[in-house]
C-alpha cells in the first residue's frame, strides 16, 4: 500500500502543478448545460406533456455522460508520460510489481472523473434547479456505475493505443459518437431510426435511461437495475480486455 501510495501522491502532485485539463472539462460542461437547458426544456416538454419537468433533468445527466467521456484518455496519459519522460522503466526496475504500478496509477484518474461527476451534478442542483422525481440513491448510484466504467473504458484504451495521439483521438472522438449514439445530445427518440437502433449498445445510452429513470420519472433502485447491470457488464468487459492487452513492458510513443 506504501508503494502505491506513492505512485498516487506523485501523479496527485502533478495534477495539482497543472489542473488546466480538469478545469475546463468541468466548467465548459456548465456552460454547456446553461446553453441548451431551455431548448431540451421545450423538446421534453412535447416528449413528456404531463410531466411538469424542466430541462435540469435531461440536460444535467446529459452534460455529464458526455464530458466525463473526455477524461477516459486521462486515465492513458499519465502512462504515455511516464514513457515520454523516460521514467517508466526505472518504475518498472523499482520494487513495484506491475499489480501495484497500475493501481497507483489508477487513483487519481478515479479521482479526477469522480471530482468531475460530483461538481456537474451539484452545480444542476445548485444553478439549474435539477429536480431528482425518483430515488437519490438510484441517482448517485448511476453516478458511480459511470465514473467506474469511464476508468474501466480508459484502461482499454491504454492497452489498445501505442501512441499519445492514438488514445487522445479516441478518447475524444468516442466521447462524442458514443454520447451522440447514447442520446446526451439530444433525446433517443428524436434521433434518426438507425442510431435508436444502434444506441443500446453504447454505455452512453444506459447510463442515460438510468438518469431518466428518476429525474423525469419517480424511479427507485429496481427502475435503474437494469442499466447499472449493462454498466457492470460494459465495465467488466472493458477491464477484461484491459488485462488481455496490457503489457508493462510495452513501448508507448508519447509524441505525435
Amino acid at each position: 500500500m506504501n508503494r502505491i501510495r506513492a505512485i498516487a501522491r506523485n501523479d496527485l502532485r502533478l495534477l495539482r502543478r497543472d489542473p488546466a485539463f480538469l478545469i475546463i472539462f468541468t466548467i465548459t460542461p456548465i456552460a454547456f448545460m446553461a446553453f441548451n437547458e431551455s431548448a431540451i426544456g421545450a423538446a421534453l416538454g412535447v416528449r413528456f406533456p404531463h410531466a411538469q419537468v424542466n430541462g435540469a433533468a435531461y440536460v444535467v445527466p446529459a452534460a455529464t455522460v458526455i464530458f466525463s467521456g473526455f477524461l477516459v484518455g486521462n486515465v492513458g496519459f499519465g502512462v504515455f508520460r511516464e514513457h515520454g519522460w523516460g521514467t517508466w522503466e526505472r518504475l518498472r526496475a523499482s520494487p513495484l510489481t506491475p499489480n501495484e504500478l497500475m493501481l497507483g496509477k489508477s487513483v487519481v484518474p478515479i479521482l479526477t472523473i469522480s471530482f468531475q461527476i460530483a461538481v456537474l451534478l451539484t452545480a444542476g442542483f445548485v444553478l439549474f434547479d435539477l429536480d431528482v422525481r425518483g430515488s437519490m440513491v438510484a441517482f448517485v448510484a448511476v453516478a458511480l456505475a459511470l465514473a467506474v466504467m469511464n476508468v474501466a473504458l480508459g484502461f482499454m484504451l491504454l492497452s489498445v493505443c501505442k501512441s499519445v495521439i492514438q488514445l487522445n483521438a479516441l478518447a475524444t472522438a468516442g466521447a462524442m459518437l458514443i454520447g451522440g449514439l447514447g442520446g446526451a445530445l439530444t433525446p433517443v427518440e428524436f434521433l434518426p431510426g438507425w442510431a435508436q437502433a444502434i444506441a443500446p449498445f453504447t454505455p452512453a445510452y444506459w447510463a442515460m435511461q438510468g438518469f431518466r429513470e428518476v429525474t423525469l420519472k419517480p424511479g427507485g433502485m429496481a427502475d435503474v437495475a437494469v442499466p447499472l447491470l449493462v454498466l457492470a457488464g460494459f465495465t467488466a468487459v472493458f477491464t477484461v480486455v484491459a488485462m488481455v492487452r496490457f503489457r508493462v513492458e510495452d513501448t508507448k510513443i508519447s509524441w505525435a
